[in-house]
């Protein structure tokens, strides 16, 4: 049975937290990917980045919905989701639109896991790490991966 160490991609392109949108925008050209693991200063996982993230920087900011009654305002939506969406809209840096603690998997798990996985939580690019969230990152598997597999084995 195919493991994530058996599919991965041990050579990961990552990105530093402090790296500019547009530096993001121009790696994931370069290189063709679609989303990059971010590391902090020591090279730990800090996060995950994608093309969404990086194209939900343009988008239009929805305004919350809300109600008047006499001279008081209440909102109907959450604003802490709007502040959170207009910081990620806003955002200049790579630290400011990445997806924080992001979903993992171990060198050991099986095929089955990481495409369970990558299906019912929407991840296209799953960071491979060992010993866990805090371990070191050792590859990383993408949507191609998973098909490569499939006609490799079939």
């Amino acid at each position: 049975m195919l493991s994530a160490k058996d599919i991965m991609n041990p050579n990961v392109i990552t990105v530093h937290k402090d790296q500019s949108v547009r530096e993001l925008a121009e790696l994931f050209l370069h290189h063709h990917i679609s989303g990059a693991p971010v590391v902090d200063e020591q090279g730990r996982l800090s996060g995950i980045v994608t093309q969404s993230d990086l194209i939900f920087t343009n988008k239009k900011l929805h305004l919350p919905r809300s109600i008047a009654i006499l001279d008081a305002f209440f909102f109907l939506d959450n604003p802490e989701k709007m502040k959170q969406e207009m910081k990620k809209i806003s955002g200049a840096r790579v630290n400011d639109i990445c997806s924080k603690n992001p979903i993992t998997v171990r060198p050991d798990s099986t095929l089955e896991e990481v495409a369970t996985i990558m299906a019912e939580q929407h991840v296209h690019t799953l960071p491979v790490v060992e010993n866990g969230e805090e371990g070191r990152l050792v590859g990383v598997i993408g949507k191609t991966d998973i098909i490569r597999s499939m006609v490799r084995n079939s």
